[in-house]
């Protein structure tokens, strides 16, 4: 497929999968529009790359579904200025995503492969407001806190404390919670010592796995 195609499938894929499912906000989908997700996906699937599902990578994990990215950004509701925490980079499809959005974009990935994979390409693509960590990601990444948007890519057992107490206030965790099979996805906005939970849909994502405290 040449680069035009790729541009028309992304554009029809913001079009039809998102707008039309209610994403309004322009700075989203001008996000949606600019990333190339193609770059992202394996050859083996690239045909696939703006289909309305999520896609196998590496180390038995996935990309996620565009609609599932554009709703979870436009949860958080990021002004420009925003300084933002990534939990489970991934293929860095979501952190490019992120990084069309926000000042600065904190992403800890816990498998070193997906990681540097990750980091590869989107250094090749220029985004130069992406910070990178290996390890867990339920931790946070307490030196850089608080951060007006912390987003989670993979299903909790339970809202992981540790990320609620890194958002500053008036800032949102989004984050699915549930079982293995299917969760909720909620927003979680701070306000001072109290937190207001919002559903937004339900998703399926990979389990967060957590290390045992040290």
């Amino acid at each position: 497929m040449s680069g035009d195609a790729y541009e028309a499938a992304r554009l029809d894929m913001v079009e039809r999968q998102i707008r039309r499912r209610g994403i309004g906000e322009p700075q989203v989908l001008d996000a949606m529009a600019n990333v190339p997700r193609h770059r992202f996906v394996s050859a083996q699937h690239r045909h696939l790359s703006y289909a309305d599902s999520a896609l196998p990578i590496a180390s038995g994990q996935t990309i996620s579904q565009p609609y599932m990215v554009a709703a979870m950004t436009e949860a958080l509701d990021l002004p420009p200025h925003s300084r933002v925490l990534e939990v489970g980079t991934g293929s860095g499809y979501q952190t490019a995503v992120l990084a069309e959005l926000a000042a600065k974009v904190f992403t800890i990935e816990r498998v070193s492969a997906l990681a540097d994979s990750a980091r590869s390409i989107l250094d090749r693509l220029g985004y130069k407001n992406i910070r990178f960590r290996v390890g867990d990601g339920s931790r946070g990444w307490p030196e850089h806190a608080p951060f007006r948007g912390i987003l989670v890519t993979a299903a909790a057992a339970v809202v992981p404390e540790r990320l609620l107490e890194q958002l500053e206030d008036k800032g949102c965790l989004v984050v699915p919670v549930g079982g293995d099979s299917d969760q909720d996805l909620y927003c979680i906005k701070r306000f001072g010592r109290d937190y207001e939970r919002r559903f937004i849909t339900r998703c399926r994502f990979v389990p967060l796995v957590e290390e045992p405290p040290t």
